[in-house]
């Protein structure tokens, strides 16, 4: 880890937070390369680690794997540049330019339509991709998102789903969902009578989880974004 250093969000309320709850998040010292590491380093979580199931944290390196690959197959300009996958580390290596969507807004103190003007439309059109390859996508955090050359690109794709996969209950995700997060789906869950043990079409899941972001990004674009998983 010569060149690279622990990844972390710096904000108002909290200081220093993980950027990632899955692997652990590394960024080259020159800001140009971003790492997702998939080992639970107990130094990154503080002690916090929410994944501690071997099998599950293959599960996600798996999925991380499958659709990052089928994005930069079919969507390249959508995701960052892979400039290596080290198999036996379990890392994949990204080209970024700087810190992610989020942290600029945070660094300059400022909304996202000051860092980046169309970031709505470029959003929505990485969503649209996911819809048109025939997966769900549920890491919709706005840390979830690099700027390079202008061009939004997404990352974190372990928390993927596809239509074909069978359902199981609500629990099996919480282990990956931040206390924050879970907190804002408890009002979701009372309003709609459901509860950790509730199993949900990947679709309605992914409404579901634009409601949970309604703390992050605007109405009018969830509400866009909610409308292109309508069929």
């Amino acid at each position: 880890m010569e060149n690279f250093e622990y990844y972390y969000n710096n904000t108002p309320d909290h200081g220093l937070v993980r950027n990632n709850l899955i692997y652990t998040s590394l960024i080259s010292k020159d800001k140009k390369t971003f790492v997702q590491w998939y080992y639970n380093d107990t130094e990154y979580h503080q002690g916090k680690n929410q994944i501690i199931d071997k099998d599950l944290m293959s599960e996600k390196w798996a999925k991380e794997l499958y659709f990052l690959n089928q994005m930069s197959t079919n969507k390249s300009d959508l995701v960052p540049k892979i400039l290596d996958i080290d198999l036996n580390e379990k890392k994949i290596y990204l080209k970024i330019d700087g810190v992610d969507f989020w942290q600029r807004s945070l660094d300059n103190n400022c909304n996202f339509d000051q860092v980046l003007p169309d970031w709505q439309d470029q959003m929505l059109a990485i969503l649209q991709a996911h819809k048109d390859l025939g997966f769900y996508k549920y890491s919709l955090h706005p840390s979830s998102y690099f700027i390079i050359d202008g061009q939004l690109k997404s990352i974190n794709y372990f928390f993927c789903h596809t239509p074909d996969e069978p359902m199981v209950p609500l629990n099996h995700f919480r282990s990956h969902i931040s206390n924050d997060r879970q907190a804002k789906l408890e009002g979701y869950f009372t309003a709609h009578n459901l509860s950790w043990d509730s199993v949900l079409s990947y679709d309605i899941l992914q409404q579901m989880t634009f409601e949970s972001f309604r703390s992050n990004y605007s109405s009018d674009f969830i509400e866009r974004a909610k409308k292109i998983y309508v069929s």
